[in-house]
């Protein structure tokens, strides 16, 4: 199994249960790990024959920006989903973090894996 990765992707949108968190845009940064076969873009050297991470992360932004989720949970499984089903990868390693959700805190956040690898 090969591995694509997107490390630090800010993204800046509403997340929370509190109601200052509803009026306000909060960062989140996602860390991806997808499974893939990269022999053929390797042997091909093409764009389309491999995992495109730039459509990823712009894909990945667009719906954070728009999304308006309460729970950090739903949002990863949401982020998880679409990487998965639209970009045909079978296994993904997400983690969202949540910065500043804790004050005594550097980082706050889930870590999930969804599927199987190849």
């Amino acid at each position: 199994m090969d591995i694509v990765f997107l490390r630090g992707l800010k993204i800046e949108t509403v997340i929370g249960i509190y109601d200052w968190e509803r009026k306000i845009r909060q960062t989140v940064v996602l860390d991806l790990e997808m499974s893939t076969d990269i022999r053929k873009a390797a042997a091909s050297d093409s764009i389309e024959d491999t995992l495109d991470y730039k459509a990823v992360s712009k894909r990945l932004i667009g719906f954070v920006e728009a999304s308006e989720f309460q729970l950090v949970e739903t949002l990863a499984e949401k982020c998880a989903a679409i990487v998965r089903e639209e970009f045909d990868v079978a296994w993904i390693r997400l983690t969202l973090n949540k910065i500043g959700a804790v004050s005594s805190a550097n980082d706050v956040g889930v870590i999930i894996e969804r599927g199987e690898p190849f």
